[in-house]
């Protein structure tokens, strides 16, 4: 059988083309790291100026033209933990069930996932309106933290699922295999075994959903976020402020626009520092946990 031949300078043409599109690569990604970094030039040039240590611990003040955004960033903490309990044990034991227990080829399972991909597709929007309609109304929670961190699992959960069972699904079915074969039951096997090996993924999938979350306006909008509370809350029935929708009220309506516009930009630098230490955290305990695995 001959050799291929191929044309005078097709190695040449090759090359080129190869060059040309890495080029094209590298300037896309080039811009799409310029763009994050001026924005968040943008915001830190405007807000800097305006943080301060009173700024971080005491409560709007003079319809908030002054004071500080202490309420908002509990009331921020408050509904991440809240979303954080209703999303992760569920959405774990979700994405459990889906790799673990059922068929991964049945029908059931091709269901819950396409019902999943489809809800992480809904807009917030309409999360903050189901909220409202059950959570606030329905069952009587109404405008509370309960019912704002109910709505806000419910938005992180699909997340969460597939997270679990993508991290799950790269795990060598030998490994199962092997932990069945010296006596271990599928109990055993999934939380001795299987479960720490995709730690590393499960948690980096956890935390980023918060991290989502810390930045929902729409659902909070509905369900518990307050215009106007200078105070702590006391229970979980309580309203609360939050950075998202404290961002959104100052900037669009208040007292005066003007003074309230670096109190705006002040807000918005101290979300985007949490959303960075969120993603800082996960990377964190990616590292610990895969680093916990090597040495086991």
């Amino acid at each position: 059988m001959s050799a291929p031949v191929f044309p005078e300078g097709f190695g040449t043409r090759k090359r080129r083309s190869q060059m040309l599109a890495f080029a094209i690569f590298r300037i896309l990604s080039i811009t799409v790291v310029l763009i994050l970094f001026l924005i968040l030039g943008f915001i830190i040039y405007k807000g800097a100026g305006v943080l301060s240590w009173d700024f971080l611990t005491k409560a709007p003040s003079d319809g908030m033209t002054s004071g500080g955004i202490f309420p908002a960033i509990v009331g921020t903490l408050l509904l991440m933990l809240g979303s954080a309990v209703v999303a992760f044990p569920v959405g774990i034991m979700s994405g459990i069930y889906m790799n673990e227990y059922a068929s991964r080829t049945g029908r059931l399972v091709r269901f819950i996932r396409l019902m999943t991909n489809n809800l992480s597709g809904v807009p917030s929007i309409v999360f903050g309106l189901f909220g409202m309609a059950l959570f606030v109304k329905y069952l009587g929670f109404g405008d509370s933290i309960l019912a704002g961190s109910l709505t806000l699992g419910l938005l992180s959960l699909p997340l969460v699922i597939r997270t679990t069972e993508e991290a799950l699904k790269d795990i060598p079915d030998g490994i199962r295999e092997g932990s069945l074969a010296l006596g271990a039951t599928k109990l055993q096997t999934i939380w001795k075994v299987v479960l720490p090996m995709g730690m590393p993924r499960i948690i980096t999938g956890l935390i980023l959903s918060l991290g989502r979350v810390s930045g929902e306006t729409a659902p909070i909008l509905f369900t518990c976020a307050a215009y106007f509370f200078p105070q702590l809350p006391t229970s979980i029935f309580d309203q609360c402020m939050a950075l998202p929708y404290h961002l959104y009220v100052i900037s669009t309506s208040g007292t005066d626009i003007e003074a309230q516009e670096p109190i705006a930009f002040g807000t918005a630098l101290v979300l985007v520092i949490i959303v960075l230490i969120i993603n800082l955290l996960a990377g964190l305990l990616r590292k610990y946990f895969e680093k916990k695995l090597k040495v086991k």
